[in-house]
């Protein structure tokens, strides 16, 4: 000991000094919602200063546009009309998905990507239509209003949908609440896009086999009754069609994908194929007999109206607005990443949110950034957010110009298309990587793949959070413990298990908890560290051992730690006095020693037996050992060793 520097020696675990309550819940606060510190660049600024950095944050055009040259304007330009030739037919193609005008698909290439442009951190992400927000607003809005008896009233649900997805998304970003967006795993997302890909698919075989009735139902069965109680209405001449420009469309992606360089022809494989589908029809008498084209639906549409559905239809929103934030702010990080710049979740949630709700005013429906159109985007060698800009001046002038183009387009070129595209979005080697890598996040996967495709999208998403929650709280309630070893001529101590050559210290019991403890672990970890002590007394007393004398609890991984975990504490302080045993506490963090403090826990346990490191504890357990039982303590951790101060430790487990 060392007198009056007793509360100061190396050798003991200090106790933090406490902060005031309002201090801690500022702390607090800031690492839950400012985790990334945005105000740090305000610092020492002067107002002028501080209102040009304000504007640069909301505003991210201002930022870079100053430093924005001609060969970045030579790159975004390739790069935006190579994506608006892949937007025109898609948005075409989604509108008709979602049961809608062929030109609100137009629309919602246009207005969206000039606001994305201006308030988006990503550079490559291209924002358009989606088809599975297409199908989510045909299936839920479609319940509620049909859009062949009463496409006024399903006009105006969609943009009302629209506004109100578009109001959450920056609700959820100007309250810093992005992290919610990180409760939707990587494997719930492959899942549940897989699904929904899979039933566009098969609901895309109405346009293959030119069907002019079915169901509106999502099912598979549902789909798959509609297709075959109808065979006497399939027309061969649409499914040659179909199926010759869908080969045309997944040939070209195939290329593409060998020879880089030859991206832009997959890019334009759509947009030639509307082209020479309008033309087949246009020149031929097919299109009397046979086939269905887009006809006059390319009209301006009435303007926005609040229209309320006393059916609820808002309850799907929360599920479309929390899979499109996600994907659209996996997207955009998943390209920054191969760029190395930083995507921020909270200003991306604010874009998608302004643009949608601006959009829903300008006959716009839910737009958010697809993988497809962001892929192309990127290959085709975009800069900044400008691509977006030339993409929407391309739209434009269609839309003023060339609409009257796509008269002829027939119905089961758009479907060949939309099958083309969601082909990619059915993931299965990300599937088979899950069932390598983690078989819990392949069930999730499935679980959302199965309910998209034999329930609905809700029933898929429902499915897959759940079993995502589950996942998380069982990690919570069941926290990993393990037996550490000593890893001979080193002061280390590892998982057993892991380290077969690692050896257990004579009369000592050395447990590692992997997790705070709070409520809902505290029984299982004093059952399961009980457990640890009686099977650990059988095994030295069956092969004639040191006895047990001393279980040490490594704490280093411990977080925090609430009341039921300290009153877990002490009844296996009590539980082990009782058997004649000692517990002692190793590397405790400051948040766990304030609470301990703070209970008393410190002064019933006895502050000389928490130590900073496995090797303290293990070095004053072994002092403290009749000499008769101290016969090893391992190759290289025997008492001398343990009791000399480490002068390079490595003590966390892997």
């Amino acid at each position: 000991m060392m007198g009056n520097n007793k509360e100061e020696s190396p050798s003991r675990v200090p106790v933090p000094p406490s902060k005031p309550f309002l201090t801690s819940l500022k702390s607090n606060l800031k690492e839950t919602f400012f985790p990334d510190d945005p105000f740090r660049q305000f610092k020492k600024q002067p107002l002028s200063k501080r209102i040009i950095l304000g504007l640069q944050y909301f505003i991210p055009i201002l930022e870079w546009a100053p430093h924005y040259s001609f060969d970045f304007f030579k790159s975004d330009l390739i790069s935006g009309i190579t994506i608006a030739s892949l937007a025109v037919p898609q948005g075409i193609s989604y509108a008709n998905l979602a049961n809608l005008p062929p030109i609100i698909g137009l629309y919602s290439s246009f207005v969206p990507p000039f606001i994305y442009a201006m308030l988006g951190s990503s550079r490559d992400l291209a924002v358009g239509t989606a088809a599975v927000a297409s199908l989510l607003i045909s299936a839920m809005i479609g319940k509620v209003v049909n859009p062949i008896q009463n496409p006024q009233d399903y006009l105006h649900l969609v943009f009302t949908a629209t506004f109100v997805s578009g109001v959450m998304q920056a609700s959820l970003g100007f309250l810093r609440l992005g992290f919610i967006v990180d409760l939707l795993s990587h494997a719930t997302i492959v899942g549940f896009m897989g699904g929904a890909a899979t039933i566009v698919c098969l609901q895309q075989l109405k346009g293959i086999l030119g069907l002019t009735h079915f169901t509106h139902e999502t099912d598979l069965i549902s789909v798959m009754r509609s297709i075959f109680c109808q065979t006497h209405m399939w027309k061969w001449e649409t499914a040659l069609l179909g199926g010759s420009f869908l080969f045309f469309m997944l040939l070209t992606r195939f290329y593409s994908k060998r020879r880089a360089a030859f991206f832009w022809i997959n890019a334009m494989a759509p947009l030639t194929s509307v082209i020479l589908g309008s033309l087949l029809v246009y020149f031929t008498m097919l299109r009397n007999t046979v086939f269905q084209w887009v006809e006059s639906t390319i009209s301006e549409p009435d303007g926005f109206q609040i229209t309320v559905s006393d059916n609820g239809y808002q309850d799907g929103d929360h599920h479309r607005n929390y899979c499109l934030v996600a994907e659209g702010v996996a997207v955009g990080r998943s390209f920054a990443m191969f760029k190395n710049y930083h995507i921020d979740g909270n200003k991306e949630m604010i874009a998608f949110g302004i643009m949608n709700i601006a959009g829903s005013f300008t006959s716009c429906y839910l737009t958010s950034g697809p993988f497809s159109k962001t892929a192309v985007n990127f290959n085709a060698g975009c800069k900044t957010a400008v691509s977006n800009i030339v993409m929407a001046v391309a739209v434009m002038i269609t839309l003023l110009f060339l609409t009257p183009l796509f008269h002829y387009t027939p119905l089961v070129v758009l479907a060949s298309i939309i099958i083309a595209a969601m082909l990619g979005l059915i993931d299965y080697e990300a599937a088979i990587h899950l069932w390598k890598v983690d078989k819990f996040d392949f069930l999730i996967c499935i679980n959302a793949y199965v309910g998209v495709v034999f329930g609905s999208i809700e029933i898929g998403l429902i499915l897959a959070v759940a079993t995502s929650l589950l996942r998380l709280l069982l990690s919570i309630a069941r926290p990993k413990t393990t037996v550490l070893g000593n890893i001979p001529n080193t002061m280390t101590y590892r998982n057993t298990e892991q380290y077969r050559f690692a050896q257990q210290v004579p009369g000592i019991l050395i447990l590692q908890i992997h997790a705070p403890i709070y409520f809902a672990s505290a029984n299982y970890l004093r059952e399961r560290i009980l457990r640890w002590t009686y099977e650990e007394e059988n095994r030295t007393k069956s092969s004639a051992e040191t006895s047990l004398q001393y279980v040490i609890l490594d704490m280093s991984a411990v977080g925090s730690i609430d009341t039921s975990g300290i009153s877990m504490l002490d009844e296996v302080k009590r539980n082990t006095d009782t058997r004649g045993l000692k517990l002692v506490l190793a590397n405790p963090g400051s948040e766990v020693m304030k609470k301990l403090c703070k209970s008393n826990f410190i002064e019933i346990i006895g502050h000389d037996w928490i130590h900073p490191t496995i090797a303290r504890a293990v070095g004053a357990c072994s002092f403290a050992l009749p000499t008769s039982k101290n016969n090893s303590v391992g190759d290289g951790a025997n008492t001398q060793d343990i009791n000399i101060w480490p002068q390079d430790e490595s003590e966390n487990p892997d």
